[in-house]
C-alpha cells in the first residue's frame, strides 16, 4: 500500500461557497493567531511554545471565539500543525521566518483524518460532504488508481476550489523490459540512449510575452498598500487574475507535458538510469561582479522552464509502482558529458560543443546522447569506471502532509 494524492475541482453552489470561504478565513485567523502567540511568548518572556502547548488551549480558545465551535476540532489543530512545522523548517534553516498571512495567501486548511468529511466517489467525480460546515459539493475529477481516503485539504486558487485527497491504494502500472539512459538539458528536454531526442517545449517563452503584457496592465492600476491603508482597485483585481491565469496556464501545460512523458518512458523501460543532479545548486544566481549575469539568468530560467526535478520525481515514482529501478549516476565521478561511450576517454568540452568525437576511438555522437549512453552503461555494469562496484537505485518516499503530521504527533514533548 502506497499513498497517492488526487486532486478533484470542487463546484460549490453560491451558499455552500460563502460558507467555505468563511472556513478559510477562520482557519487564516486561526494561523495568524498562533504566531503572535509564539512571537509575544518568545519576545517578553523568553518562553518557546511547542504545538503541544497551542493545541491544549484550544479548548479554552474556542470558549472566546465561539465561532470557531463550528469548525471541527482536527482542522484547527491541523492550522496549528502548519504553524509547527513553518517554525521547525526556520529553526533548520529551510526557509525564512514565518509571517503573518493575508487571506489573499491563505490556500485552505486540512482534515487530518477521516472524521469531518465523507468522499462519495470510485475515483471518477463524484461529490464531498464537510460534515463539520453541512455543505454537500459536487466535484469532478478522476483518480488513475482509487482506494482508501485519509486526508482531504481544500484548497482556493485563482478562483476556484479543489479538494486535495490522499488515498492509499495498490497502484498497478505496466512497463517493458528494457533499459535506457537519460540525459536532461535545455537544448533537449531530454536525449535517450537509443537515439531518441524530446525537444523542450519551452511554455514559460511562449506565453512570456503575454505575461509580460498583462503584468504591465496591471502595474498600471491601484494597487493596495497595507500601511498606507490603500485598498486595491476593482481593475487592479482584474489584472491580477489575468496574470495568474497566464501563470496558471503554463503551469498545467508543463505538469502535463512531465507525466505524458514519465508515463511514455515508464511504459517501455523497466531500467531508468540518469544524472544525480543538484539543480538548486545549478540555478543560483549569478555571484556579484560576474560578468555574465545576464547569460546566467537566462541559463537558470531555461533549466527552470524544463523542469528537470519534476521529470525526474514523477519517473523515479512510477517505476516504483510499475516495479522497475531508476539509477542515479554520480555525475562527478562518471562525468557523462565528457565521457567517450565507446572507449571511456574522457575530455572537457565546451556547452557550445553539441557533437561528441573523440580523439582516441574517432566515436561521433550527439553530445547529449552519448552523455545518455554513458549513464546507461555504467547502471548495467558494462562501464570502465564501475565494474564490480555495487549499483544504488532509488527509494520510495512517502507523499502529503499527513505523514508529516503523524510524525510530528509521534514525538515527545520537550521538557
Amino acid at each position: 500500500m502506497v499513498t497517492r494524492r488526487v486532486t478533484f475541482r470542487l463546484y460549490p453552489k453560491p451558499k455552500a461557497a460563502h460558507k467555505l470561504s468563511w472556513a478559510r478565513r477562520m482557519h487564516k485567523e486561526l494561523y495568524n493567531a498562533a504566531i503572535a502567540n509564539r512571537r509575544v511568548q518568545y519576545e517578553r518572556y523568553g518562553h518557546s511554545v511547542s504545538y503541544y502547548e497551542q493545541q491544549n488551549s484550544l479548548p479554552a480558545f474556542k470558549e472566546v471565539w465561539t465561532e470557531y465551535k463550528h469548525l471541527g476540532s482536527q482542522t484547527l489543530q491541523a492550522t496549528l500543525k502548519r504553524v509547527d512545522l513553518a517554525y521547525q523548517s526556520f529553526f533548520k534553516g529551510l526557509r525564512g521566518k514565518p509571517k503573518f498571512k493575508s487571506i489573499r495567501h491563505y490556500s485552505g486548511w486540512t482534515y487530518p483524518a477521516t472524521s469531518g468529511w465523507k468522499v462519495h466517489t470510485t475515483g471518477d467525480n463524484g461529490c464531498l460532504e464537510l460534515t463539520d460546515l453541512k455543505v454537500s459539493i459536487r466535484m469532478r475529477g478522476k483518480a488513475r488508481t482509487w482506494g482508501k481516503p485519509t486526508t482531504c485539504t481544500i484548497v482556493y486558487r485563482n478562483g476556484c476550489w479543489y479538494a486535495s485527497i490522499t488515498v492509499e491504494c495498490t497502484p498497478v502500472r505496466e512497463t517493458g523490459d528494457g533499459a535506457i539512459g537519460i540525459d536532461f538539458g535545455t537544448y533537449h528536454a531530454a536525449a535517450m540512449s537509443d537515439g531518441t531526442v524530446i525537444d523542450n517545449p519551452r511554455f514559460q517563452r511562449q506565453s512570456a510575452e503575454k505575461i509580460k503584457i498583462a503584468s504591465k496592465q496591471k502595474r498600471r492600476k491601484k494597487a493596495p498598500n497595507f500601511k498606507r491603508k490603500i485598498k486595491a482597485s476593482k481593475r487592479w483585481k482584474k489584472a491580477s487574475k489575468k496574470v495568474s491565469r497566464l501563470q496558471r496556464k503554463v503551469t498545467n501545460q508543463r505538469q502535463d507535458w512531465t507525466h505524458k512523458v514519465a508515463s511514455q518512458l515508464v511504459s517501455g523501460n523497466s531500467l531508468i538510469a540518469t544524472e544525480e543532479l543538484n539543480l538548486k545548486g545549478m540555478t543560483k544566481k549569478a555571484k556579484k561582479g560576474s560578468k555574465r549575469k545576464a547569460q546566467k539568468t537566462g541559463l537558470n530560467r531555461s533549466m527552470l522552464d524544463v523542469g528537470i526535478g519534476n521529470l525526474t520525481k514523477a519517473i523515479e515514482y512510477k517505476l516504483q509502482e510499475a516495479g522497475g529501478f531508476m539509477v542515479l549516476v554520480p555525475t562527478k565521478k562518471v562525468k557523462p558529458s565528457q565521457t567517450c561511450p565507446d572507449c571511456g576517454h574522457q575530455r572537457k568540452k565546451d556547452l557550445s560543443e553539441r557533437v561528441h568525437h573523440c580523439s582516441e576511438c574517432g566515436a561521433t555522437y550527439d553530445r547529449d546522447i552519448a552523455a545518455a549512453m554513458v549513464m546507461l552503461s555504467w547502471a548495467l555494469g558494462t562501464n570502465v569506471l564501475n565494474r564490480g562496484e555495487e549499483i544504488p537505485t532509488s527509494i520510495p518516499r512517502h507523499t502529503g502532509l499527513g505523514k508529516q503530521i503523524s510524525s510530528l504527533k509521534r514525538q515527545k514533548p520537550r521538557t
